[in-house]
């Protein structure tokens, strides 16, 4: 893995779902029932067409809230609200990949199409208190969502960061084009690799991947890599 890819980086921006915790710890899943079971109750749909729209509007305007916000006017806050309200103790703490990110240089910020709330119960969750320096959600970006080139703007903007010693880690491939364009150093986390020119580094590891970048003492990373001290 070549950690020297990742030098000049000085901030660490990290999706959440699936990003933070793997798919199967089943928490996303609880997410999707709640808003099938959103649009069914707006919309007067059965549960088929409404599992139909909420992945249509997913592929088609980057989140289902979005396309609900686009094609019936929905008011978010009431949704987010609704959809958020899931069981968070499927979620394992996990204390290297607290360390794992702890000791990278520079600020760790986490950017979500989630709200920042939902986030932050995921953190907890998780054993991540107090790791990240600060915490965006869909609301932050005005609701727009990733992959959309005016969230990720809207958010960074409000960040300050600078996208040229920035690096983005997310388990959507399309979440990765913007931050690529911008300059960033992408990161696909995910259980298999999507070969695109917007991605630069694969990994199905999280902790391992950035225990290496860091040289942190839990992986013994100065062996695997064939440094010297």
């Amino acid at each position: 893995m070549p950690a020297k890819h990742f030098t000049h980086i000085r901030t660490w921006v990290f999706d959440l779902d699936h990003t933070l915790y793997p798919p199967e710890m089943q928490l996303f899943s609880q997410i999707e029932v709640r808003m099938a079971n959103w649009v069914m109750k707006e919309l007067g749909v059965d549960r088929d067409e409404a599992n139909r729209l909420r992945a249509k509007y997913w592929r088609e305007h980057g989140t289902t809230l979005a396309g609900l916000m686009r094609l019936h006017g929905v008011d978010p806050e009431g949704y987010l609200v609704d959809v958020h309200d899931i069981d968070f103790t499927v979620l394992d703490p996990d204390p290297k990949l607290r360390e794992a990110i702890n000791v990278l240089p520079g600020r760790k910020i986490i950017y979500t199409n989630g709200t920042a709330p939902y986030a932050k119960n995921v953190i907890n969750a998780r054993g991540l208190s107090g790791v990240f320096d600060e915490v965006y959600g869909v609301e932050h970006a005005d609701y727009h969502p990733k992959p959309d080139q005016a969230a990720f703007q809207t958010v960074f903007a409000k960040d300050g960061l600078d996208p040229t010693s920035s690096a983005m880690f997310e388990d959507d491939p399309r979440n990765l084009a913007v931050p690529h364009a911008l300059g960033m150093r992408t990161v696909h986390v995910a259980p298999e690799p999507q070969p695109e020119d917007h991605i630069h580094h694969h990994t199905d590891d999280l902790r391992g991947f950035l225990t290496q970048i860091a040289r942190c003492p839990l992986a013994s990373p100065l062996k695997r890599l064939n440094l010297k001290p």
